[in-house]
């Protein structure tokens, strides 16, 4: 881990750099100056925030790549009410890319590794193997009743480490 701020914004920038302006060029279709602010903007939001530079490679690229991508969007979003969009002046980037979907996983594996293990367990056993409440009562040896509480809680634990991890308003 390097010594200084200076040092860890160097490595991020070396390690995650390339990566992030091929992103950002694609995300504002092409255009250089647009992408130059996005990065920059981007990286000026991790020197503010120890935690991402202090994180692991991982964490670091998801956590700059969404920041990117909201910026992105909330540019997108500001200038639609300033001046009427037609659709002839929306780019088409032919639906969702692998990209998308990667940082999706990295974004979501560490926010539940973030919660209780109690809450953990019950997210994956309803939502990511569709259980219902009954057969993931079964599976975990709890009343379902439990389930109902933990799967509440765990939904509102995960959505606060998502805001700690910039990732929802």
């Amino acid at each position: 881990m390097a010594a200084s701020r200076a040092d860890l914004m160097r490595d991020l920038h070396g390690e995650c750099g390339p990566a992030l302006w091929r992103y950002a060029m694609r995300l504002t279709g092409g255009d250089r100056g647009r992408a130059e602010d996005v990065v920059q903007e981007t990286l000026l939001r991790a020197w503010r925030s120890s935690r991402v530079l202090e994180a692991d490679r991982d964490a670091r690229q998801a956590w700059l790549f969404t920041v990117a991508r909201n910026l992105v969007i909330d540019d997108w979003r500001s200038s639609r009410t300033r001046l009427e969009v037609t659709t002839g002046e929306v780019p088409d980037h032919g639906g969702r890319d692998e990209t998308d979907d990667a940082l999706q996983t990295w974004l979501v594996a560490e926010a539940l590794a973030r919660l209780s293990a109690d809450h953990r367990k019950v997210l994956v056993e309803c939502y990511f193997l569709g259980r219902s409440v009954s057969d993931a009562a079964e599976r975990l040896g709890i009343p379902a009743g439990t389930v109902k509480s933990r799967t509440h809680y765990a939904l509102r634990a995960l959505r606060l480490v998502l805001q700690e991890m910039g990732v929802v308003g």
